[in-house]
């Protein structure tokens, strides 16, 4: 599967399990919503005290699959390195991240009140592999 390919998908498909390492070497997994911004990048909405954020800001690789609404059925295995945008700068990619997964906001300075309030931060991740690449 190439890149355009898991971007597509991923435009319908939100439901996703972030994976980051932990200090020690171990996983620590964290169920997300993604989407993918006008870059080709693979965002995250997450607060800057989340272990997620933490963690990707000492160590930036991170797994994401991507799974269909039905849990079952088609899914997206991603991989690659993160960047962690905070506020200010985060607050208008905070508002396209909405967008691409639900919508339009029915109150949109209430929206960024609230991602200001809750220290929200972007994590986006450029990826260097996708697949599954066979079916087994």
């Amino acid at each position: 599967m190439d890149l355009a390919e898991a971007r597509d998908f991923v435009s319908t498909h939100h439901h996703a399990v972030l994976t980051t390492m932990r200090q020690d070497g171990s996983p620590q997994m964290s169920p997300i919503a993604v989407a993918a911004d006008g870059e080709g990048r693979f965002v995250i909405s997450s607060r800057e005290t989340a272990y997620k954020t933490k963690n990707l800001r000492r160590d930036p690789r991170a797994w994401l699959c991507v799974l269909s609404d039905g849990f079952f059925g088609p899914w997206v295995f991603v991989s690659g390195i993160v960047d962690v945008l905070s506020l200010p700068d985060a607050m208008e990619p905070l508002v396209d991240y909405y967008r691409a997964v639900s919508g339009e906001h029915p109150d949109w300075d209430d929206y960024r009140a609230a991602m200001a309030a809750e220290q929200r931060c972007l994590l986006r991740l450029t990826a260097t592999h996708a697949g599954p690449d066979k079916q087994g």
